[in-house]
């Protein structure tokens, strides 16, 4: 079969002559809206976000309402208010504007108010900036963040004098200095090894008294280790933010965020902003967890609660947890030292989520709110984080590749929670260069991973002490100099004219990704579930995803979940409804075959409800226990294995090679096929439709992907539904006019450019007619007809559905038209007498032929908007003929208008226009109108920030031709 790239992608144009549509999905359960109604005009429900960075409270509180009013305008959902500056080098008196002040509240109440009349959320940070702090303590503060630093002395013979002082130096500001042990440990090596090797036998405590310790060493080599406990005194990035000083609280403790929750209640949340956020509240928000000490993280109860839930005493294994600048500089064995360190990660995973989340959660409940939380940044189980947050998220910037947003997708889904949101589209030295051919490369990947909500990086205030044109932007330039991250949206932007057209793709690739519950094929069992790592499932990301297999990651504290059943062979049948678990080794320890008892217990009761399973490796005598084992943990754990191994739905593969052969042994089959690609899917279903997301994606940012043309198999729940492809940028439907059948699958032809994202729904439809082959260039299915469009003449064979072959011939349409005479009027954007305000003289020119605007004189270092116009005289433009405009290169955006007409949004990837029911006999006027970065103003407008930057090829490059075809209805 052969569909055209244009016949999937391109169906807006089709659609604009009255194609009819003849399918109807279920209506979303969160909206109550028709889908296909909710899909044609999509509203602020599912629309993307902006960061809107402010400079703390100093803002105008009319400039705060008609923000709100331009990110309405431009068709995105919701703000996300930030105090972030890092490019503004004066302090900007936070006694009177910093967070929490009586200004700053005054312009939350006034973005709250404003959001309500224009029906946009508001997200608020916990704190200033990030992590979240409170100015109500000080670094001694029971509820401060906490750091445990070690002193340590080598002896030979004996010591005498007090506890060794701790290696790293306290903060200023911290007063107090704990000392929780003194213990000795002989040296098995040398002493002044990069990572000094102890004998774990050795350890012993060493008393003091007075102060002071008077301790003789047995023979050999000895380290003498003193463990102070303090504050770390952290403070939020790029303060001060408050008077006085905020202090990050401890993330691990019921103090560290009980004061948090008493600063809102006392001061941020006033009658007024309360009120509102029951209307208009959206999320709480928290940045990753960026705790930072140069010794290590610690909270007050830690020793305590490790002896509760490790099981354990950790005092004994402390020189081999302590750190120095994110180091170990001690260890027992590699079993050992690994182990413990596993345990000391796992117990302060569980008091983050215990102590933190959990309550920040049910407060943002009692506002009418929800919480989302960036969570990682440390060795913490962020599957279980992402299941039992409202909101988890990710970012496009920190992660590595598809398969972290993978790890918090299946939190997600096994969690019930909805959404996976991503901080997106943040490119170190992005400022001011920053295309949306990029973010929309970049989303389109990032969606392919599980992500349904954008929240773009950023929006900024228009201004702030010291800023220049084109105004504030929270990073550029990047503490003092460098261009900085990320961009500063808005209408300083020229591309922002364009940004509706950007912003329902979002919005209607949203909604799809949320509609429904999500389908995914396989789950790999990790035994930690941190994420950020990079690290995956190797043969998923070198053998699965690109035939098409999908996966999910799940970890020991979601197998307990009231999702986590096995149905008719499927894991949490409700959704994601996984086909098979593969276990295999410990990917962050050397693929070391370890388990926990109570997850080996899961796996079997999963195994025998009849969950196909893989084994990967021999799980024999080499299995142990997580972490540090107890006693009868590792009999326990081998008697669970050999259980497991017995299962008739268990598989057992000497490595990951043998999946695909063990897989198709379980009778597992993928819901996507096609042949090796870098096409990669989502699955959902909604009622008796499933709906697919097809992008052609890359699993790492860095990654380099071509265009791909590809047929794809689609596995439908009911086996006579139809294929429909609904166009994201327009909002309209089409039914594919040709597609082939085979059981429960159905085959559809995709052409994708990198990045590139193309949805598909199959459902019940009419009973109109449709193709299973052809081989004309394109089949449509317009107006209950199906039709033949071809730019060659010629007599094409069809084969209907019914059997029946039909042969439909086409004339010879005009030839191609090359365009390379165009009169060009350019908006040169530039900077104005404020630094906020922007001047637009006007350039004429005429060309001969198209180039990029740096090779044009004139145009080197302009930026702006382009009108590009053309005549074109097509004589005698018969009934059946129509024409593609191919644009060729385009920088950056682009709208085009023909005979005074604007058509309907174009996907800014594919620069093939369907412009045929435009198009009318003897003379046309083709209109271009592309919009640029300021990268190439600011070149010279700023050469200390931005001289470094390479110039970009602005405009409309081309080359631009007119692709007559003709289409005849099959008969």
């Amino acid at each position: 079969m052969t569909v055209s790239r244009r016949t999937v992608l391109t169906v807006g144009a089709a659609l604009g002559v009255g194609a009819t549509l003849s399918w109807a999905p279920p209506a979303l359960a969160t909206s109550g809206k028709p889908f296909l109604k909710q899909f044609a005009k999509p509203d602020a429900s599912t629309a993307a976000k902006f960061r809107w960075w402010w400079p703390h409270g100093l803002v105008d509180l009319g400039e705060i309402a008609r923000e709100v009013d331009q990110i309405a305008d431009a068709g995105f959902g919701g703000v996300e208010i930030q105090d972030v500056h890092h490019s503004v080098q004066t302090v900007m008196d936070p006694e009177h504007h910093g967070w929490g002040t009586p200004a700053w509240l005054a312009a939350v109440e006034t973005a709250l108010r404003r959001a309500k009349a224009r029906g946009l959320t508001v997200d608020l940070a916990m704190g200033p900036c990030w992590p979240t702090a409170v100015p109500t303590i000080t670094p001694d503060d029971v509820a401060a963040s906490k750091e445990l630093a070690h002193g340590v002395v080598t002896v030979n013979g004996s010591y005498t004098g007090p506890p060794p002082a701790a290696v790293v130096p306290a903060e200023e500001g911290v007063g107090k200095q704990e000392l929780i042990a003194v213990q000795a440990a002989l040296v098995v090596g040398s002493p002044t090894a990069a990572t000094v090797t102890l004998d774990p036998a050795s350890v012993r405590t060493v008393d003091v008294h007075n102060g002071q310790i008077d301790w003789t060493a047995p023979s050999g080599t000895w380290m003498l280790f003193a463990y102070w406990a303090r504050g770390s005194a952290q403070q939020p990035e790029a303060g001060p933010h408050t008077t006085p000083l905020a202090y990050v609280v401890d993330h691990f403790s019921a103090a560290g965020t009980r004061v948090v929750l008493d600063e809102w209640n006392s001061t941020i949340l006033t009658r007024a902003i309360r009120s509102l956020l029951k209307d208009v509240g959206g999320d709480l928000f928290e940045d990753s967890l960026e705790i930072e000490t140069d010794a290590t993280i610690w909270t007050p109860s830690f020793l305590a609660e490790f002896r509760r839930r490790a099981g354990y005493d950790l005092l004994p294994y402390l020189p081999v947890v302590v750190q120095r600048k994110g180091k170990y500089l001690f260890a027992f064995d590699s079993d050992t030292s690994n182990h413990v360190r596993d345990d000391y990660n796992q117990v302060l995973s569980d008091l983050y989520h215990e102590n933190h989340l959990i309550p920040v959660r049910d407060f943002a409940h009692r506002l009418g709110m929800t919480l989302r939380v960036q969570p990682y940044g440390l060795q913490t189980d962020a599957i279980r984080s992402a299941a039992l947050l409202d909101v988890p998220e990710s970012e496009s910037l920190g992660f590595k590749n598809l398969d972290d947003y993978r790890v918090l997708a299946s939190g997600r889904d096994m969690g019930g929670r909805k959404l996976l949101s991503c901080e997106s589209a943040a490119y170190a030295n992005g400022a001011y260069n920053t295309t949306w051919d990029k973010v929309l490369q970049t989303m389109g990947s990032v969606f392919a991973g599980g992500v349904n909500q954008a929240v773009l990086h950023g929006f900024a205030y228009a201004m702030a002490p010291g800023a220049q044109w084109p105004g504030f932007a929270a990073f550029s330039p990047y503490n003092g100099n460098g261009i900085g991250y990320a961009e500063a949206w808005g209408p300083r932007q020229p591309t922002w004219g364009h940004v509706p057209d950007i912003a329902g793709w979002f919005a209607r690739t949203q909604l799809v990704l949320r509609t429904g519950k999500p389908q995914v094929d396989i789950a790999f069992f990790r035994q930690k579930g941190w994420t950020s790592t990079g690290i995956g499932a190797p043969w998923a990301t070198n053998d699965g995803i690109p035939a098409g297999w999908t996966h999910g990651f799940l970890s020991e504290a979601v197998l307990d979940l009231p999702s986590a059943v096995v149905r008719r062979g499927r894991l949490a049948p409700d959704g994601p409804a996984y086909k098979a678990m593969i276990l295999g080794g410990d990917q962050f320890h050397g693929s070391e075959h370890t388990l926990s008892v109570p997850a080996a217990q899961r796996l079997v009761d999963f195994a025998r409800a009849g969950l196909p399973t893989i084994v990967i490796g021999t799980w024999t005598s080499d299995v142990h226990a997580e972490g540090i084992a107890q006693p009868g943990e590792n009999d326990r754990l081998r008697a669970l294995i050999a259980e497991l191994l017995a299962q008739s739905s268990v598989r057992v593969v000497a490595d990951a090679t043998g999946i695909p052969a063990a897989l198709a042994e379980l009778g597992v089959t993928r819901d996507v096929e096609h042949d090796p690609s870098t096409v990669m899917s989502v699955h959902r279903i909604d009622g008796d439709t499933d709906y697919y997301y097809l992008c052609n994606a890359r699993h790492a940012e860095n990654r380099k992907i071509t265009a791909v043309t590809q047929d794809v198999w689609l596995t439908a729940q009911n086996r006579d539904a139809q294929p429909f492809v609904l166009n994201a940028w327009t909002g309209e439907t089409e039914r594919l006019g040709v597609f082939t059948r085979s059981g429960a699958k159905i085959r559809v032809s995709v052409s994708l450019n990198p990045g590139q994202s193309v949805i598909i729904a199959l459902g019940r439809g009419d009973r109109d007619p449709s193709a299973t082959s052809t081989d004309a260039p394109e089949v449509r299915h317009l107006d209950g007809k199906l039709v033949v469009r071809s730019s060659v003449a010629g007599t094409y064979s069809t084969t209907l559905s019914n059997g029946r072959i039909a042969r439909t011939s086409i004339a010879a349409p005009p030839a191609p038209i090359a365009l390379s005479t165009w009169d060009l009027e350019v908006e040169d954007w530039q900077p104005g007498a404020t630094p906020t305000s922007t001047i637009k003289p006007k350039r004429h020119f005429s060309l001969t032929a198209l180039a990029a605007w740096p090779s044009i004189p004139g145009l080197e270092d302009v930026s702006g908007v382009g009108h590009y116009r053309t005549i074109v005289d097509l004589g005698r433009w018969d009934r059946g003929l129509g024409a593609y405009l191919d644009l060729g290169e385009v920088f950056d955006t682009y709208r085009v208008r023909v005979n005074g007409a604007a058509l309907p949004p174009s996907d800014v990837l594919d620069t093939v226009v369907d412009v045929g029911p435009w198009l009318r006999s003897g003379r046309n006027t083709l209109e271009v109108e592309i919009a640029t970065t300021l990268n190439n103003r600011l070149r010279v407008s700023r050469p200390e920030v931005f001289a470094i930057a390479a110039r970009q090829a602005y405009g409309l490059v081309g080359p631009v031709r007119l692709l007559p075809y003709r289409q005849e209805e099959i008969r």
